[in-house]
């Protein structure tokens, strides 16, 4: 590798990409876009960009009819259709089809929070995370109902209030017929069967299946 950059350390063993690798310490960007006034340090970044114009997706899964615009989102996909999960983690047994999961994952061994809100001192190890978390302060709720006028933070929580309209209870409890329109509903129903009691009163023995049944008894009793 003959060619170096005079600005930082790297080598390269091509002269074009030295050119192209310049352009992240000057910001040039010589090639424009024809459809709006973007500009890109490389030509294949606007033939990229283009696509988002003109549609185009020349590259097709084999095994379903989907099409990509750019040959790495099919090497993606395909995954999804053979299983393959080339990115290991270090720390433990977990693999993933993407290295941008690998990244996000590995942040819980590291305890990493790179994502930090503007508005308090809360760090986030997810981006999706902490756009979450500002619409706290923001009070942005860009999630509306198709069926009424409420409107959410979160898409989650729409899609859990969406059931309310559509009668949809997709969480069935194994021992009897219920079902239920949140996974937390059933989850506390299902304590009926298993007898099972995970609040326990500190000041005495007695124990809950719900949590708000110990808030009572402590201010009822204690």
């Amino acid at each position: 590798k003959s060619h170096e950059c005079k600005i930082c350390d790297k080598r390269f063993a091509q002269p074009i990409h030295l050119k192209i690798h310049r352009r992240t310490h000057t910001g040039e960007k010589p090639f424009e876009c024809e459809f709006c006034n973007k500009r890109f340090p490389q030509s294949v970044s606007l033939l990229y960009h283009r696509r988002t114009h003109t549609g185009e997706k020349p590259y097709a899964c084999e095994l379903c009819d989907k099409r990509f615009a750019q040959s790495i989102h099919l090497i993606r996909h395909r995954r999804t259709h053979t299983g393959e999960k080339p990115y290991a983690c270090e720390f433990c047994d977990k693999k993933f089809t993407q290295i941008s999961a690998l990244k996000a994952h590995r942040r819980i061994h590291t305890g990493e929070k790179p994502y930090a809100c503007e508005f308090c001192d809360k760090k986030f190890t997810h981006i999706s995370a902490l756009n979450q978390h500002r619409r706290i302060h923001t009070g942005e709720k860009p999630y509306g109902c198709e069926f009424c006028e409420k409107q959410f933070s979160q898409s989650s929580a729409l899609k859990t209030h969406r059931r309310i309209h559509t009668g949809e209870k997709p969480y069935a409890c194994e021992f009897c017929e219920k079902q239920f329109y949140q996974s937390f509903a059933l989850k506390i129903h299902r304590r009926i069967h298993t007898g099972e009691r995970p609040y326990s009163c500190n000041r005495c023995e007695k124990r809950f299946s719900q949590s708000n049944n110990l808030r009572s008894h402590i201010k009822n009793r204690h």
